[in-house]
């Protein structure tokens, strides 16, 4: 078991008013599962997302991390596991401007304990994405797609426990989106966990199991049984 949440609650609170999103969540996630957290928006999935990624936290519940009570950790606990054990995926990217594909993926490196051989691990990874061309490369001189190819491979330097995915289809065209996909299952393949956080059906079916949430409750925990696989080249070796 990877993650285990029982009642996981979470609410805002701005002066006197108080915003309830999540109201009492609980699931298991285990090793190598590749789970689509689903829901349109104000659902609560990026809440959710944030929650389970240790960016933030539950205001009531209980969140175990790979068999670690994170409810309990300090903040510098939580940097030091999210830095080790969790990589991120971003709608936007979030990629460093005026600098190279290169550097971009060594940068969560710079915190790692282990700062051995930083510029081969991230070759590596840009490699196993299809981006080996492309180290020199500022991020203003690539696609859409391949900026997204170099975040998964910034996500994947340190060899994390779990990749969070948050609508890492959302502003790609549609075969920019499918090879994205492909990477993400073909990376599940080999015994990555995966969380997808999504609104669109189709990318959620990418997927081997679907949570829906739907004003901060679960409203459907199932597998997919009609499972949609990507196919447009052997993107990752």
């Amino acid at each position: 078991m990877l993650i285990n949440i029982k009642d996981l609650k979470k609410q805002f609170e701005n002066e006197k008013l108080v915003t309830k999103v999540l109201h009492g969540l609980s699931f298991v996630i285990n090793e190598g599962e590749f789970v689509a957290i689903m829901g349109p928006s104000g659902s609560g999935k990026s809440t959710l997302m944030h929650i389970m990624g240790l960016l933030d936290r539950a205001s009531e519940g209980k969140y175990e991390f790979a068999d670690r009570d994170v409810t309990t950790m300090s903040d510098n606990e939580l940097a030091d596991l999210r830095n080790s054990k969790i990589g991120f995926v971003f709608q936007s990217f979030n990629l460093l401007a005026r600098t190279t594909v290169l550097d971009n993926v060594k940068l969560p490196l710079t915190y790692a304990k282990d700062k051995k051989n930083i510029d081969d691990r991230a070759r590596r990874v840009l490699e196993d994405v299809g981006l080996g061309h492309r180290l020199d490369y500022f991020t203003n001189q690539i696609s859409g797609g391949e900026k997204q190819r170099v975040a998964i491979a910034r996500a994947l330097v340190n060899n994390p426990s779990i990749i969070f995915a948050d609508e890492p289809t959302g502003n790609l065209d549609s075969k920019s989106g499918i090879q994205i996909m492909e990477i993400l299952q073909k990376l599940n393949e080999v015994g990555n966990t995966i969380i997808l956080v999504t609104h669109e059906i189709y990318t959620a079916e990418h997927a081997k199991r679907v949570i829906n949430v739907r004003d901060g409750l679960i409203v459907e925990d199932r597998p997919v049984k009609n499972r949609r696989l990507a196919h447009d080249g052997d993107l990752l070796k």
